[in-house]
């Protein structure tokens, strides 16, 4: 594999595979500050909202990018008022924000374009150009880029229900009523990025955000290309615990086949509050991905068991479509 993987001690904390350059402005590189604590880990990067308003359409426009001090010593961009930081990483740091005429809650990401590679350059030009072409309600809506010369805001939806990762931490596994109603929503999703020959290659509980209804919200397009038949993908990128058996091999990938695997995985996750595959080490993890074995919960109902068996295929080409996975008995469509 093209890749240097190193060690990693659990799925949140892992590393990517990814053989492009490692400066990279996907949102995985965004840590919560935790008040008082030193310490970072990810978050969802708050970027979800309540619908935007007509004026809140996608526009670039260095000429309307005013930071300045209000009397609460809060900075303005554009028509936002920031309130606090919600994430940093490396190249981007991520504000909550008030929109000043309609009080609406954005996420605004912050990515000082001074440091960035040439080839990081490209990856976030291509990211917003993907968002762009978004619109779904399951998926995190770009309703603004704000791009100066130094630096390039996204104003995105704010999901105050955090992420799907931190819900299951807090609350366990769902019952199997409340996953496939969420796995329905997370298909949907995904579906529509396929039908638009889009790849998502970073599928994990942590990029799927929850609003304030407990609706899923799929964000960090970092990692997200265009695919096309007949055309072989070769990037390997990913969390290794949801990444499928071809990227540990380095092998060359349609594209839809690699999210569908990562779907299995959240689907075994959402009903039983762990993962499939894991390990202390990426070795050991490639080894149990590489076997393809899982243990089955004993309360796991038959019918989701025999989608996650469709889905976690080793072999690619033998994985069901999301066209067949959604008209499964189990997502309730007949």
């Amino acid at each position: 594999m093209a890749t240097t993987l190193m060690s990693i001690a659990a799925p949140r904390s892992g590393p990517k595979l990814d053989n492009t350059n490692s400066n990279n402005t996907n949102h995985n590189t965004i840590r919560k500050v935790a008040h008082g604590d030193e310490k970072v880990k990810p978050d969802s990067q708050g970027q979800q909202s309540a619908a935007p308003t007509q004026r809140d359409t996608i526009r670039e426009s260095a000429s309307r990018v005013h930071r300045q001090k209000s009397k609460n010593d809060r900075a303005l961009v554009g028509r936002y008022k920031l309130i606090r930081t919600i994430g940093t990483g490396n190249f981007a740091t991520v504000k909550l924000a008030d929109h000043l005429l309609t009080g609406k809650a954005v996420a605004i990401k912050i990515i000082d374009k001074t440091d960035l590679s040439s080839s990081s350059r490209r990856k976030l030009s291509r990211e917003v150009r993907l968002m762009k072409g978004l619109n779904h309600p399951n998926i995190v809506r770009l309703l603004e880029i704000i791009d100066t010369e130094k630096i390039m805001y996204m104003v995105l939806e704010y999901a105050s229900g955090g992420e799907l990762y931190e819900y299951l931490f807090k609350k366990g596994r769902m019952t199997e009523a409340v996953a496939r109603q969420t796995f329905r929503q997370i298909l949907s999703a995904v579906q529509y990025c396929h039908q638009k020959q889009i790849i998502h290659r970073d599928l994990k509980t942590e990029n799927l955000l929850l609003d304030e209804n407990f609706n899923i919200k799929l964000g960090d397009f970092g990692f997200a290309n265009e695919f096309h038949d007949g055309v072989k993908l070769n990037t390997f990128c990913g969390s290794p615990p949801y990444a499928a058996p071809e990227l540990f091999l380095g092998k060359e990938y349609d594209g839809p086949e690699v999210d569908v695997w990562s779907l299995g995985v959240i689907l075994f996750k959402l009903v039983s509050g762990a993962l499939p595959f894991d390990g202390h080490t990426l070795s050991k993890l490639k080894e149990r991905v590489l076997r393809g074995k899982y243990r089955i919960p004993f309360y796991m109902s038959t019918e989701c068991e025999k989608l996650l068996k469709k889905m976690l295929v080793l072999n690619p080409a033998k994985r069901h479509s999301l066209e067949v996975s959604r008209a499964k008995k189990y997502m309730g469509v007949t």
